[in-house]
């Protein structure tokens, strides 16, 4: 079974981040873009003309932005490396199946980390099955790919992944706190005590965790935009994203 690439390679995509989905002016975008129109940054190499001056630029959306790894598979695999500027024709698919795509491959990379697991050991024979069949379903054709009932594929590994989450929280004692899909915006949990903690689809904008003890907390899908984890202790927390980490704010003080 081949294996998926799950870090993003922009020099072998062509640019459909900067082109598929649309964007409001916000304080992550400085300008107003729909969907399938490319953004006036995008250059001709399909590179990005500020990426090195993305923040100061308007753009944090775009610095916090991962594919993980589904726009090169897209552009080289779905499509045979054909882009949507030199075969228009195919721009509005393209387009359309860059979130699928993004989304299978965002699964792949929950259930390597959950694979990697040492209390996990004895769920990876199903760990591995679903890896290998959510990397045949990203090798599909277009037309399969938008075909795809995603909802409810996601739907069958999530339990999967949760199990794996609960057992390597496990060894966190029995005070562990279940923040779970909770609204935490601009919550004040500076030192808090949330080693083992349930921080699955959490919404933490603004929220000070400074010096928070955060070890093998799970972060799966919680929303990190601008918390203060100065002085927190990450170590050992599960499924936390180069991208969430990039939305918070962090320093040298923030442990990993």
């Amino acid at each position: 079974m081949d294996t998926l690439e799950l870090r993003a390679d922009c020099g072998r995509c062509a640019g459909l981040c900067c082109v598929a989905p649309a964007f409001a002016k916000s304080a992550d975008f400085a300008l107003d873009k729909p969907a399938g129109r490319p953004c006036p940054n995008l250059a001709g190499d399909f590179r990005c003309g500020i990426h090195e001056r993305l923040p100061e630029k308007g753009f944090r959306g775009c610095v916090v932005f991962d594919c993980f790894g589904a726009g090169q598979q897209v552009t080289q695999v779905t499509f045979g490396g054909r882009d949507w500027r030199g075969t228009p024709g195919i721009a509005g698919q393209m387009f359309a199946v860059l979130p699928v795509m993004r989304q299978l491959h965002e699964l792949a990379w929950y259930v390597s980390q959950a694979l990697e697991l040492p209390a996990a050991r004895r769920l990876r024979p199903r760990l591995q099955a679903a890896l290998d069949e959510t990397t045949a379903l990203a090798g599909g054709t277009p037309d399969e790919l938008l075909a795809l009932d995603l909802a409810g594929y996601r739907n069958s590994v999530n339990p999967l992944l949760r199990k794996a989450s609960d057992l390597a929280r496990a060894g966190a004692g029995s005070r562990r706190v279940d923040h779970g899909g909770a609204n935490l915006i601009g919550r004040r949990m500076r030192g808090a005590d949330l080693r083992g903690a349930s921080l699955r689809g959490a919404v933490l904008i603004g929220a000070d965790l400074r010096g928070a003890d955060l070890r093998t907390a799970d972060f799966t899908g919680a929303d990190l935009r601008g918390a203060d984890l100065r002085g927190a202790d990450l170590t050992g927390a599960l499924f936390l994203t180069e991208s969430q980490v990039k939305a918070a704010v962090t320093d040298e003080t923030t442990w990993r």
